[in-house]
C-alpha cells in the first residue's frame, strides 16, 4: 500500500496570502509527515524526489503564439465561437459587449465547449455539466478536477487577436496552483491536521480545494482501495481500463503537493471526543478536521449458493477486469436493471456469447426515468441481444466444481450461467460511525447541513454516504449519489474547514452511457407524477420533463444536445420552470430550430 508524499527534512517555501498563514485554527502544529507504504500491514517511511511544479509557460516567449480570430462584428452578445490559432483551438466568447478566450474542450471527457451553454459568465458542458468561468477559466461546478486554460484578448482595428501559451493549446487544461506543506520536519505519523477517509471523487476535490485555497498543512486520505483516487463510473462503462489508465491524478500529483493517500487502510471506529480515527488494524490517528466520504457498499444476494465462484459486485478496476475476461464468449446473468447493471450489460453485449437480466421491476429505470424511457431503452437493449427476464428474482445460483453455472429464478425459469454480475443496490458505508455520535438517519445515511457539516464540530461528510438539503428541492434532505454531486460536496466540505461559510447550491446532473448513446439527466425527480415527452421515443431521440404537480423538477435526454446543459442553468439560476412550458410543441420547436431557450428563462417564477 502507497503513500505518496515528498521526502523528509525538505524544507518548501511557498508563497502564500496572508490571510491564508492566518488560519491557525487549521493549523496547530505545522507539521507534515514522509511517504509512508505498508508491507504486509506495516506502515514505513520512504524518502521520495521533490517533484517540481511545472514552470508557467509565458515565462518562454518562444511556447507563445498570436494570431487574429475575427472582426469584431463577427460575434453578437451571447456567442461562442472555436477558432484555429494554427497549433491549436480556443473557444472565442462575447459576453456583455466583452471578448473572453479559454480553452475549447472540457478537460472531463473532451466535450467541445463551443456546443455547450453561455450563460452569466460562465460556459456549462454539452456532456455532463461542467461549468467553467468564462474570464479565468476556473471549474465552478463538476465533474472533473481541472479548470480551462484562459488566452489573452486584445482588439485593434477592429480585429479580435488571442495570445495564447502553444502549451495550453496543446493540453486544454490547467491545474490551479496550489499550497503545500510549510514544514516536513517534525511530523508526528499518528496526527493529522486533516483526515479524509475515503479516497472518491468527494474526498479528493476536498483534498484538491484545501491546497487552492491555501492550506498548508498535513492532509492525509485513507482508503481501503489499493489504488489511488480513479474515475468511478468508468468501472461499469469501460470495464478493461487499468487502474493507471482510470487514475484521476498520477502518483506524482500527491507528491508535489503533499497530499498523502494510505491505500487498503480501513477505519474501524472514529473517537470524536479525542479527535481519533482507529483503524482495522489497530493503528490509530488524530485529526483537526474530519471529512467522512466511504460512498456506499453494493448489495449481495442473500438467495441459496451466494458464495459461488464468478458472482461479482463490481467495487474495484479488478472486478472489472476479471467480469471482461471471464464473460468473453460466455453466458453472463446480470441481477438488476441499476445504472450499473444496465452499463455491464452493454458493455458485455458485444463481448459475450449471451447477456441476461433478471429485474424485479416491469421495465428498466422505471422509478428513475418512468415507464416510457424505460421501455424505450429495454427495446433499445433487446435489438443488441440483451434478454430481460423481468418482474422476478432469483432464488438460487448453482455450481459445478465450486464454479457458477445456472441461476434460478422465482418464476422457475433457469439460466446458463458462467458469470454473474449483481447490481441490486447499495447501502451508506457507514456501519463504523454507528457508535460515534454522528448523526445517521434510519437509511445509514450521515446527515450533514447545507456546509456538508455533520452534527459534531470539526466533522464534515460528503458523497454517495450522506443526505444533504437540496435547494432545488426547497432544502428538502435528499440523498443524490452521483459523480458530480460528489466533486462539489468536497469543495464545499473543503471551504467550510476554512470557515468560508459556503452553501451547496448545485444542480444534481448525471450521464449513462450504453451502446453507444448517452442519456443525459439534470434535476431531482424523485416522486415525480407526470412525465411529458417530446421527440421520438423509438428513434431513441427524446426530452422527458419530470414534473411534480405544475413544476419540472427534472429533464433527461437522448440526441438532443444541449438541452439538458439549458435547463441545468434555469434551474442553477433559481427559477421555475411551469408543466405549461415544456408541454407547448410551438415553444419547444423553438429551441430546435434555434437553440434559444430564452422563453424558459424569462417564464416562471
Amino acid at each position: 500500500s502507497f503513500l505518496f508524499v515528498p521526502a523528509v527534512e525538505v524544507k518548501i517555501e511557498v508563497v502564500i496570502p496572508e490571510k491564508e498563514r492566518s488560519k491557525e485554527e487549521m493549523s496547530p502544529n505545522g507539521k507534515a509527515s514522509p511517504l509512508i507504504y505498508k508491507v504486509n500491514g506495516t506502515a514505513r517511511h520512504y524518502h521520495l524526489e521533490e517533484h517540481p511544479i511545472a514552470s508557467n509557460p509565458y515565462h518562454n516567449p518562444k511556447d507563445v503564439v498570436e494570431a487574429s480570430v475575427c472582426h469584431v462584428k463577427d460575434l453578437e452578445n451571447g456567442q461562442m465561437r472555436e477558432v484555429d490559432l494554427g497549433c491549436g483551438k480556443a473557444l472565442l466568447i462575447k459576453e456583455s459587449g466583452e471578448f473572453h478566450a479559454v480553452g475549447h474542450k472540457c478537460p472531463h471527457y473532451g466535450a467541445p465547449l463551443v456546443k455547450g451553454v453561455l450563460s452569466k459568465g460562465r460556459v456549462r458542458c454539452p456532456w455532463h455539466g461542467a461549468c467553467f468561468n468564462i474570464g479565468t477559466g476556473d471549474i465552478e461546478d463538476f465533474p472533473g478536477l481541472d479548470s480551462l486554460p484562459r488566452f489573452q484578448v486584445k482588439i485593434e482595428k477592429e480585429k479580435v487577436y488571442i495570445r495564447a501559451s502553444k502549451q495550453a493549446l496543446q493540453t486544454q487544461r490547467r491545474t490551479k496552483m496550489m499550497a503545500k506543506c510549510i514544514s516536513l520536519s517534525n511530523y508526528n505519523l499518528s496526527s493529522t491536521n486533516v483526515l479524509i477517509v475515503g479516497a472518491g471523487a468527494a474526498g479528493l476535490v476536498c483534498a484538491e480545494t484545501l491546497r487552492q485555497e491555501g492550506f498548508s498543512d498535513r492532509i492525509v486520505m485513507c482508503t481501503m482501495d489499493r489504488h489511488l483516487p480513479y474515475d468511478r463510473p468508468k468501472l461499469s462503462k469501460s470495464m478493461d481500463f487499468h487502474p493507471e489508465q482510470i487514475a484521476l491524478r498520477p502518483k506524482e500529483f500527491f507528491c508535489t503537493y503533499d497530499i498523502e493517500v494510505l491505500t487498503e487502510m480501513q477505519v474501524a471506529a472514529v473517537d470524536i471526543k479525542n479527535k481519533t480515527a482507529v483503524f482495522k488494524d489497530g493503528f490509530k490517528m488524530e485529526y483537526n478536521k474530519l471529512l467522512i466520504a466511504t460512498g456506499n457498499t453494493p448489495k449481495a444476494l442473500s438467495c441459496k449458493g451466494k458464495e459461488v465462484e464468478n458472482v461479482f459486485n463490481i467495487r474495484t478496476p479488478e472486478d472489472a477486469n476479471r467480469v471482461v475476461k471471464l464473460a468473453t464468449s460466455k453466458n453472463v446473468v446480470i441481477v438488476g436493471a441499476s445504472f450499473l447493471g444496465m452499463e455491464v450489460a452493454a458493455y458485455l453485449a458485444e463481448r459475450a456469447h449471451s447477456v441476461s437480466l433478471v429485474e424485479l421491476e416491469e421495465v428498466p429505470f422505471k422509478k428513475f426515468f418512468g415507464e416510457r424511457v424505460g421501455r424505450a431503452v429495454m427495446k433499445m437493449f433487446e435489438s443488441n441481444r440483451v434478454k430481460f427476464y423481468m418482474q422476478t428474482e432469483v432464488s438460487e445460483l448453482r455450481e459445478q466444481e465450486g464454479k457458477l453455472k445456472e441461476v434460478v429464478l422465482k418464476s422457475g425459469k433457469v439460466l446458463r450461467a458462467d458469470v454473474c454480475v449483481v447490481g441490486v443496490g447499495a447501502v451508506p458505508a457507514t456501519g463504523f460511525l454507528k457508535q460515534s455520535g454522528i448523526n445517521i438517519d434510519s437509511k445509514g445515511f450521515i446527515v450533514v447541513n447545507k456546509m456538508m457539516q455533520t452534527n459534531i464540530p470539526g466533522v464534515f461528510a460528503a458523497g454517495d454516504a450522506v443526505t444533504f438539503p437540496l435547494a432545488l428541492r426547497n432544502n428538502k434532505k435528499v440523498n443524490v449519489p452521483h459523480w458530480q454531486m460528489a466533486h462539489m460536496h468536497g469543495r464545499i466540505a473543503a471551504l467550510n474547514m476554512l470557515a468560508h461559510g459556503t452553501e451547496i447550491s448545485t444542480v444534481p446532473y448525471l450521464w449513462t452511457a450504453m451502446f453507444g448513446k448517452s442519456i443525459r439527466y439534470a434535476g431531482h425527480g424523485e416522486g415525480f407524477d407526470d412525465v411529458v415527452i417530446q421527440g421520438d421515443l423509438d428513434e431513441l431521440k427524446f426530452v422527458a420533463f419530470y414534473t411534480k404537480s405544475d413544476e419540472v423538477v427534472a429533464v433527461a435526454s437522448m440526441n438532443y444536445d444541449p438541452i439538458v446543459s439549458k435547463v441545468a442553468e434555469v434551474l442553477s439560476a433559481g427559477r421555475t420552470i411551469r408543466k405549461r412550458d415544456v408541454d407547448a410543441a410551438g415553444f419547444f420547436l423553438l429551441f430546435f430550430r434555434t437553440g434559444d431557450m430564452s422563453w424558459l428563462t424569462g417564464k416562471g417564477s
